[in-house]
């Protein structure tokens, strides 16, 4: 059975979610799935949601009573898979829950192999080829590319680069995600002054683009 964890600093919003989520077959404790409100009071909802998203891909349901398109968009770009306007249905959100676990549980399983034109890694070997010919990588250059290169188009800065490649998170910005950039960029750029795959965002990160 999947698990939902709701997020309201409301009492009477939690019992009336939890309520209804249970009584449509859902468990409220160890999560497969957070419904998240945006407006907490001392901690930003969204903020939240990117905390969740950085760290795992369990999904998020947003709920707000900001109903503004610029704010949808927002949540969604942090991340939400869905977004719900107060006041709303429970039994529409029960609905939404159940439609976004089943779009996220049938996801297939992340490939083994990533192709961008001349371009092949492969995750089960940990190798990286251009035009046919085998390139050198060191390990954390290779996990580094793979998770980029994974999450195709999307900004990740560098602490949050620390934290998922690395697994910490560096204290003070000490280089080492910009020299590892720079690196690759060495390997498998034809030209890494023009790079087309690895590209950095100035003033937010480094992403990888197709």
């Amino acid at each position: 059975m999947s698990c939902v964890l709701v997020v309201d600093d409301e009492p009477i919003v939690r019992e009336v979610v939890v309520k209804y989520l249970e009584n449509a077959g859902f468990e409220t404790r160890p999560p497969s799935l957070v419904v998240l409100d945006v407006m907490l009071p001392g901690l930003d909802g969204l903020e939240l949601c990117r905390w969740i998203r950085d760290r795992s891909e369990i999904p998020v349901i947003l709920l707000t009573a900001r109903g503004e398109e610029a704010d949808r968009i927002v949540g969604l770009e942090l991340g939400a898979d869905d977004y719900v306007t107060k006041p709303f249905s429970p039994r529409e959100l029960a609905v939404r829950a159940r439609t976004v676990l089943r779009r996220t549980l049938s996801v297939a399983p992340r490939p083994e192999r990533l192709a961008f034109g001349d371009l092949i890694l492969d995750n089960a070997s940990r190798e990286v080829s251009k035009a046919g010919e085998q390139l050198v990588l060191t390990a954390r250059e290779f996990d580094l590319l793979w998770f980029l290169a994974s999450h195709p188009r999307r900004v990740f800065s560098r602490s949050q680069l620390m934290e998922r490649v690395w697994g910490y998170a560096a204290a003070l910005d000490t280089g080492t995600v910009t020299v590892h950039i720079r690196r690759l960029r060495e390997k498998i750029e034809t030209d890494p002054a023009r790079p087309v795959h690895l590209q950095t965002v100035w003033g937010v990160g480094h992403r990888f683009d197709l």
